[in-house]
C-alpha cells in the first residue's frame, strides 16, 4: 500500500506563539501513525516561490494521512498555526 504525506511549507510571522503549535502538534501526529521525515532544516530555492521551513510527515497511507490532517485535536491545534504563519498543507499519495 503506498504511504501518504502531509506536505506544508511556512512562513512563521509571530514566532512566540507559533512555538506552541510545534509543541501541541508533535504529540498529536505522533498518536497519529505521524513521522516527520522533514521539519525546517535547510533549504534553497531552486525553482518558484520560497516559504521559510518545509514539513514532509510520512503516514502508513493516504487515508491515514488525511485522517490525521482532519482530526478534530490538530485542528484546534491547526488555529494557532494560521493565525502565525501563512502556510500551504498538501496531502499526498506515494508510490
Amino acid at each position: 500500500m503506498p504511504k501518504g504525506y502531509i506536505i506544508a511549507h511556512v512562513t512563521v510571522t509571530d514566532p512566540e506563539p507559533y512555538k506552541e503549535y510545534v509543541r501541541l502538534d508533535t504529540p498529536i501526529f505522533d498518536r497519529l501513525g505521524g513521522r516527520f521525515i522533514v521539519r525546517g532544516g535547510q533549504s534553497e530555492l531552486v525553482e518558484g516561490q520560497l516559504q521559510e521551513r518545509h514539513i514532509v510527515i510520512e503516514f502508513d497511507s493516504y487515508e491515514a494521512a488525511r485522517a490525521a490532517y482532519n482530526d478534530p485535536e490538530y485542528q484546534k491545534v491547526a488555529d494557532i498555526r494560521r493565525a502565525n504563519a501563512d502556510s500551504s498543507f498538501v496531502l499526498v499519495e506515494g508510490v
